[in-house]
């Protein structure tokens, strides 16, 4: 298609698409798709399919084991927590009213 004097081609910065615009209309006027990449063969889909489930598999026994010793932590945290708070003498907080 023959391009107009007020059309230039401008390409997507995100996607990698041409674009034609029109200077006089401030639009955008064709476009051509982005270059795709290499599509997987339908034999290599077994392969791709178990692929991802062993990723999954493997973040959801990272995220078991992480929560299993989460428990652990939390009660470490809290037995020093109670330590603590077992050492440090208790006093009466002050308050503003007090200090009249």
């Amino acid at each position: 298609m023959a391009r107009l004097k007020s059309e230039f081609e401008v390409t997507c910065p995100c996607c990698s698409a041409a674009l034609v615009v029109d200077g006089n209309l401030q639009r955008v006027v064709r476009h051509t798709d982005p270059p795709s990449g290499p599509k997987p063969e339908l034999d290599d889909a077994h392969r791709i399919l178990a692929e991802q489930a062993a990723k999954r598999e493997a973040l959801f026994q990272q995220s078991f084991a992480a929560e299993q010793g989460r428990d652990d932590a939390l009660s470490r945290r809290f037995e020093e927590a109670l330590k603590q708070a077992k050492q440090e003498p208790v006093s009466k907080p002050t308050r503003d009213f007090d200090l009249d």
